[in-house]
């Protein structure tokens, strides 16, 4: 066999009694040493290096004996281990490993001087025993607290190993227990240059950062960690918990961020409108936008909650809308998701066997109207809200990477909602399957984005159906062909077709924005589900204040006569109607009417008052009539101002009677 030593600084650590200027010297003490018997090595320097050839005739076969030993050290059988080990040893003293073995049972039982002296051993007859330098690096840095002495010891096993990268990185957490942080991140960044896939340097990396107080760099890390790690196994636990603990910290700390500002201010700019950020603690959820063209207002709105978690990602998200609508808006194509009447109606025709049983199980009309309506808006919302907030969650990815800790903390807190949405037991029982479903297909969708951003893969808590999680694959990987060089008002594509795939598209129209504003009866706009990604309720006060406006404008006109003549048409019709049948022709206008009535607009026609159309003053006039007579004691509630149009209307048809 041959050894052959660097004749360098690290030959004269293992060897401190040569003198390194005398090569003579040098050849005896390595002559010395490796003599074993009557076996004398030939010792040569040469280019600087020492050349210590030993020759035996004997191959000692030791193998079994050795696999033993090793097993009994895993075991922690230490005292059963040590005499074979000496054994070993005295037959076969040029064996490194036995030493280096050895030393770590002297190291594992506290001993660690004689743990330094046979991993020495352990070096002279292998230098390059890549363990044994370990071990002299970690017994010097945690049990000596000698940095230096120990640095020499990790370099030395770079030269020897310098790509491996485990190697590396067991120098840098060692160094890291050690409160070492810079020498470890070193260790580190060396192990990521020779494998950027392994998930236990960027998990350390992390750790340093934070102890440091750098969070973005640290949670960047993090999120590296969980993406390159494919096992759910204890280091991708703790990477999950890593990342929780720097948003929570770094969400608490940064309740004013900068970018928050910045962004707002550059959609100002670019939508020529003012934004105002207004906590708004009445509001039922989080964070909502207000466009100023849907409130009559000269100012944009976006409305939160200061006590919500990472609120500061959903105001974010909130002008990301309004960045899409200022996109598409400048290319005039921006467009409108509104539904209608007959959408509705035509959602309901499609859950008939869920309405019969829910009759079936007991529940009243009313409540069964209810949850319709909640199925209708929450299932138009995710038919809206998902393919567009994807956009908006990977712009803000990328363009504000200082947002991500707060991003990742306020998405998983969505998807967990989305989770018990669609497996809570009692909703299951409830629900409409189809309809489940859909929304079930639409948070796979959110959760696979999630996966894509940070990592975190909860696909498995949707307990999806095969079919379902392919639909959500596939949406998800449309929208990736989309996003590199997505056009403004693209994304309405996706909505569309998605819906399309799903067959649900009879639940909504999109419609051309600059059309609809150009119209004149701008206070008929159909129910516009408009609503932030999280579920926002309808803009109920925007509704309000066009009533309140419509009853001032009547005020101003004063008693008006077409709506009195009107009335007294609609008192003829009812004359000889029974009331049951007044009252379905009053809700069936009602229900028209929360779309809005217009009174300069013709043509509305109601299903109940065949080969009849009517004008806006026209139907209203009905409205009011209808519910008089079938319903006075709610009279009130439809909010119409022709109490003395009434009057008159009823006396001057008597006197035609």
């Amino acid at each position: 066999m041959t050894i052959i030593h660097s004749i360098d600084d690290f030959l004269f650590i293992l060897f401190p009694e040569i003198d390194r200027t005398d090569e003579k010297q040098i050849i005896e003490a390595l002559t010395e040493y490796y003599t074993f018997s009557s076996f004398v090595p030939n010792v040569n320097i040469k280019d600087g290096f020492a050349y210590i050839e030993i020759s035996t005739d004997k191959i000692i076969e030791q193998e079994n004996t050795f696999n033993k030993v090793v097993e009994l050290c895993e075991k922690g059988k230490y005292n059963e281990a040590k005499p074979l080990l000496e054994q070993l040893i005295k037959t076969d003293p040029t064996n490194s490993e036995y030493y280096r073995i050895r030393g770590q049972i002297y190291s594992d039982e506290g001993q660690q001087d004689e743990a330094i002296n046979y991993l020495i051993d352990a070096l002279k007859w292998d230098p390059k025993n890549g363990w044994a330098l370990l071990m002299m690096g970690n017994i010097f840095a945690k049990f000596k607290d000698d940095v230096d002495t120990a640095m020499k010891y990790y370099d030395q096993a770079l030269k020897v190993n310098p790509n491996d990268n485990i190697s590396i990185n067991n120098i840098g957490a060692n160094l890291m227990q050690q409160g070492k942080l810079n020498e470890a991140a070193r260790y580190f960044l060396k192990a990521l240059e020779i494998d950027s896939n392994y998930p236990n340097t960027y998990f350390a990396l992390g750790m340093i950062e934070s102890i440091k107080g750098n969070d973005i760099e640290a949670f960047n890390y993090t999120i590296e960690a969980l993406k390159k790690n494919n096992n759910k196994n204890d280091l991708y636990k703790h990477s999950l918990q890593q990342a929780f603990e720097i948003g929570k910290k770094y969400d608490q700390s940064n309740k004013e961020i900068k970018i928050l500002k910045q962004y707002l201010s550059k959609l100002e700019v670019e939508g020529n409108k003012l934004i105002d950020i207004i906590e708004d603690e009445t509001i039922p959820t989080a964070a909502k936008l207000e466009l100023a063209e849907n409130y009559n207002r000269p100012k944009h709105i976006v409305r939160y909650k200061e006590s919500y978690p990472a609120v500061d990602h959903l105001i974010m998200h909130e002008l990301g809308h309004l960045d899409l609508v200022n996109e598409a808006r400048k290319k005039k194509v921006n467009q409108l998701f509104v539904s209608t009447e007959e959408n509705k109606k035509s959602f309901i025709k499609s859950l008939g066997q869920s309405i019969k049983y829910l009759n079936k199980q007991g529940y009243s009309e009313k409540i069964i109207s209810n949850v319709i309506n909640d199925l209708f808006d929450g299932l138009n919302r995710q038919i809206f809200n998902t393919p567009i907030d994807l956009f908006i969650e990977n712009k803000l990815y990328n363009d504000f990477p200082e947002l991500r800790p707060i991003q990742f903390i306020s998405l998983f807190n969505i998807i967990q909602e989305g989770i018990k949405a669609v497996t809570d037991k009692e909703i299951v029982r409830l629900a409409p399957k189809s309809v489940l479903s859909y929304s079930k297909i639409y948070n796979i969708v959110t959760s696979l984005q999630f996966n894509d951003l940070f990592g975190v893969d909860l696909l498995d808590q949707f307990k999806g159906t095969q079919a379902e999680i392919k639909q959500a694959q596939e949406f998800f990987n449309e929208f990736l062909e989309y996003k590199e060089d997505n056009e403004p008002a693209e994304e309405y594509e996706l909505v569309k077709h998605w819906a399309e795939d799903l067959k649900i598209d009879y639940c909504f129209e999109l419609i051309d924005e600059d059309k609809y504003r150009k119209r004149k009866d701008i206070d008929s706009f159909l129910t516009s589900i408009e609503n932030d990604p999280f579920g926002l309720d309808d803009d109920k006060e925007f509704k309000e204040k066009q009533i309140d406006q419509f009853n001032k404008t009547q005020s101003e006109i004063g008693t008006n006569m077409a709506v009195v003549m009107f009335m007294v048409d609609a008192l003829k019709y009812f004359e000889n109607k029974p009331i049951n049948e007044i009252k379905e022709i009053a809700f069936e206008i009602a229900m028209q009417g929360t779309m809005g009535y217009s009174p300069d607009k013709d043509g509305y026609l109601i299903s109940k008052i065949p080969n009849k159309s009517f004008s806006g003053y026209h139907i209203l006039a009905y409205y009011y009539v209808s519910w008089a007579i079938a319903i006075p004691e709610m009279l009130s509630e439809i909010k119409l101002p022709y109490d003395d149009e009434y009057k008159l209307a009823k006396q001057l048809y008597n006197k035609n009677e």
